[in-house]
């Protein structure tokens, strides 16, 4: 095992897949000098300006020529900047990308990952802190995974670099920082749909992704302290969703509180909520809760800011308050 952090696991996991395999590459904005958060320092002195490719100011040309790119047999790591700029492409990846395979009748595949940034981060406002991953989900074709953990990056991003359909990375910028044992071994890969046990208890289930972990971590250390026995359901991947994972937890506890980042309003958490309900009502001992942002736009503002987080105290406080 290394020590790494979350942002040097992702860059690793790219470098090794790109010695592995030719046909892998990528394309976005200022790659060449590294990234605009250091993920890819380096990286164009190893594999030159063709393979780390620089792209002009538009997401739709990126979005788009990466992905016939990858319908001609290469492999293209798709750099968005932000998961909000990502919304300029998205006729090229939900029209396109997600549909290509079953509308030529599996003839043409469209292996590429798109890396989109999340979350909120050191004030940076309305249009540069969403965490958009529900509207993935939605979308037939593709595949949306959510790392939580150093670890987890660098082996589902390997993971998502050899898969046949697309994948959307999304990956937290309030964790690039986030230190971590990461597995030596080349060929390390983690499983999609498969979640992680974060932390075992048995009196209630917290399901979350990506930051929203650590949150729940933290408020589970909170509980234990007073008695309270929580286990944490790390997803990992969106989509697909461990069902087994999670239905099993809420068989041993009875409760489920549901907790991410994104807006709650139309959330992911709704679908897990949604699918408990109906596959294990008579498994539960009283009603599940969700826990999200509020339906309003994120604001510079710190103290503003604050106020539509998900913290390990509204966590806790939302535990105690199901009883």
């Amino acid at each position: 095992m290394s020590q790494m952090t979350y942002l040097e696991a992702g860059k690793r996991a790219l470098a090794e897949e790109m010695r592995r395999d030719e046909m892998v590459w990528a394309i976005g904005e200022d790659l060449g000098r590294g990234g605009v958060f250091g993920q890819y320092i380096g990286l164009a002195d190893e594999f030159g300006r063709e393979r780390i490719s620089d792209a002009p100011i538009s997401e739709a040309a990126i979005m788009g020529g990466a992905v016939g790119a990858a319908m001609m047999g290469t492999r293209p790591v798709v750099e968005m900047r932000f998961s909000d700029f990502a919304l300029c492409a998205i006729d090229e990846l939900v029209n396109q990308a997600a549909k290509a395979r079953f509308m030529f009748g599996g003839q043409k595949k469209v292996p590429l990952v798109v890396r989109e940034p999340i979350g909120m981060w050191r004030s940076s406002a309305a249009q540069h802190s969403q965490s958009l991953e529900s509207w993935y989900t939605h979308i037939p074709g593709l595949v949306v995974v959510a790392p939580s953990t150093p670890e987890d990056t660098y082996g589902l991003f390997k993971t998502s670099i050899r898969n046949d359909d697309p994948v959307v990375f999304m990956e937290h910028k309030n964790l690039w920082g986030l230190t971590g044992n990461v597995s030596d071994e080349e060929d390390f890969t983690i499983p999609l749909g498969k979640a992680r046990i974060a932390r075992e208890g048995s009196d209630i289930t917290i399901v979350s992704w990506s930051a929203t972990v650590h949150v729940a971590v933290e408020a589970a250390d909170t509980l234990a302290s007073e008695g309270t026995s929580v286990e944490v359901i790390d997803l990992r991947t969106l989509w697909p969703w461990d069902k087994e994972a999670v239905f099993a937890s809420v068989e041993k506890t009875g409760r489920l509180l549901v907790a991410h980042e994104a807006v709650s309003v139309s959330g992911f958490g709704a679908e897990i909520v949604a699918s408990v309900a109906e596959e294990m009502f008579s498994s539960l001992k009283g009603p599940i809760k969700r826990l999200g942002a509020p339906r309003s736009p994120v604001s510079y503002s710190p103290p503003l800011e604050d106020q539509v987080r998900v913290t390990a105290n509204n966590i806790a406080a939302a535990v105690r308050a199901m009883g």
